[in-house]
C-alpha cells in the first residue's frame, strides 16, 4: 500500500482523494471503536457470562478490532478484512451474539470503503460479506439472513451517498475555480484592450504633429505615460487580489483605487488625450450601489469607449450617459462614427460587446447596441440594483 497506483477516479490506490485528514481519522476511529465497544463489547459480555474459555477470546477478538479501526481511513480493505474474520470469530464462539452484530466492525469499514475508494473495490467487498452473512441461515434462520444481508448493503449504499456528496463539492468547487478564472480574464482583457486602444491612437496622433506641434505630441505622450501606468496599477491590484495575505497586507497602502463609477472621468481623460471629444454626464447617487454593479457599469462603459476608438470610422465625439435610479442604474454611450464598411453593425465591438453583455447578466442587466438611425452608433445598458442589493 506504499507506492499507490493510479485509478480511473484520479486517485490512487494507497491515498485517495477522499482520504480524510488525520485529526478526522483520528475522530472516526474514536467514533467507530466506541460504537462497537459499546454495542459489541457488551453483548459479548453478556452473552459469555458463565461460560468460561470463549469470553476471553471472543473479548481478544473484540480488541483486535477496535485496534484495527486505527487505520481503516488509510487501509479501509484489510481493516475490512480483519474486521470479517473477527466478527465471524466472534460468532462462531458465542452464536448468542447475531453476526449482525458480531459483523459491526466490518459495517462501519465498509461504508468508509464505499466512501473512499472506487466501486470495483467496494462492491466486490460488498458481495463477499453478503455471502459470509448467508452463514446466519444456519444458526438463526431466514429471519437472521433478512437482517445481517441488509445491514450489509445499507453500510455500503450510505458510503456511497458520502462519496456523491464529495464529488458532488468538487464538482462545486471546479466551477467556482472556472468560472473565476473567467472573472480574472474579463477583467484582464478590460484593462489591456481599453489601454492599449488608447495608446495606438494616441501613439497615431504623436506621430502626426511631431514635427510641426512638439508640443501636442509631447502631451500625448504623456497621455500615453499615464494611461500606461493606471493599466499598470489594474493589472497589479487583480494580481495581488490572489496572492498571499502577507504580501496584500504589505503593500496594502499602494493598491490603485478600486474601478467605479467615481472614477469616469478618469476614463474620460484617458480619451480626450486622443483628440476625441467626449461629453460624460452622471445622474443620480452612485455611491450606495451594490460594489459589484459599479464595477459592472464602469467596465461596460471602459469597454463601449474602447469599442468607439478601435471600431468608429469618423468618429470625433461619444457621449456617456451614466443614470441612477431607484431600481436601476442606466448607460448610454453614443458616438457619430459609422461602422467600417462590409462589416455587421451588430458585431461592430467584436468581442468587447459579447464581454459588455457577459458583465451585464453577472448583475442580472442587459445590453443593446447597434446604429442610430441618423447615423452614429448606441450601447445602451441597464442593471438592476435590486437583484444584488
Amino acid at each position: 500500500m506504499g507506492g499507490g497506483t493510479r485509478t480511473q477516479d484520479g486517485g490512487s490506490a494507497a491515498v485517495s482523494g477522499d482520504e480524510l485528514p488525520p485529526r478526522a481519522a483520528r475522530l472516526l476511529w474514536y467514533a467507530s471503536a466506541g460504537l462497537v465497544l459499546g454495542v459489541l463489547g457488551t453483548a459479548v459480555l453478556v452473552a459469555g457470562a458463565g461460560q468460561g474459555r470463549p469470553l476471553p477470546v471472543a473479548v481478544a477478538l473484540v480488541l483486535v478490532q477496535v485496534c484495527a479501526l486505527r487505520w481503516q481511513a488509510r487501509a479501509p480493505l484489510p481493516v475490512l478484512t480483519v474486521g470479517a474474520v473477527t466478527g465471524v470469530g466472534v460468532w462462531a464462539l458465542l452464536p448468542e451474539v447475531s453476526l449482525t452484530g458480531a459483523l459491526l466492525a466490518a459495517q462501519i469499514t465498509l461504508c468508509v470503503l464505499s466512501a473512499s475508494r472506487p466501486r470495483r473495490v467496494s462492491v466486490p467487498a460488498l458481495a463477499v460479506l453478503c455471502l459470509s452473512s448467508t452463514a446466519a441461515f444456519a444458526n438463526g434462520g431466514p429471519a437472521d439472513l433478512a437482517v445481517c444481508v441488509p445491514a450489509m448493503i445499507l453500510a455500503w449504499t450510505a458510503g456511497q451517498w458520502r462519496r456523491a456528496r464529495q464529488e458532488r463539492l468538487r464538482a462545486e468547487t471546479r466551477r467556482a475555480v472556472v468560472e473565476e478564472r473567467a472573472r480574472i480574464a474579463r477583467e484582464v482583457h478590460d484593462v489591456v484592450a481599453h489601454t492599449l486602444s488608447v495608446m495606438v491612437v494616441q501613439a497615431g496622433a504623436a506621430d502626426d504633429v511631431f514635427t510641426d506641434r512638439p508640443e501636442q505630441a509631447r502631451k500625448a505622450l504623456r497621455a500615453m505615460e499615464s494611461a500606461g501606468r493606471s493599466a499598470l496599477g489594474e493589472l497589479r491590484m487583480l494580481l495581488r487580489a490572489f496572492g498571499p495575505e502577507a504580501d496584500e497586507g504589505a503593500v496594502a497602502g499602494q493598491r490603485a483605487p478600486v474601478p467605479s463609477l467615481a472614477r469616469l472621468d478618469d476614463l474620460a481623460d484617458a480619451v480626450r488625450a486622443s483628440g476625441m471629444r467626449v461629453r460624460m454626464l452622471t445622474e443620480g447617487v452612485t455611491d450606495d450601489l451594490p460594489a459589484s454593479v459599479r464595477l459592472a457599469a464602469y467596465r461596460i462603459v471602459q469597454e463601449a469607449l474602447t469599442n468607439t476608438l478601435r471600431h468608429s470610422v469618423g468618429a470625433d465625439e461619444v457621449s456617456v450617459r451614466v443614470t441612477t435610479g431607484r431600481d436601476c442604474v442606466t448607460i448610454d454611450v453614443t458616438d457619430n462614427g459609422r461602422t467600417a464598411k462590409g462589416s455587421a453593425p451588430a458585431a461592430r465591438g467584436g468581442r468587447g460587446l459579447l464581454g459588455m453583455r457577459e458583465r451585464a447578466q453577472l448583475v442580472g442587466g442587459s445590453v443593446h447596441a447597434g446604429p442610430l438611425p441618423g447615423g452614429g452608433f448606441q450601447v445602451r445598458a441597464r442593471l438592476p440594483v435590486e437583484v444584488v442589493s
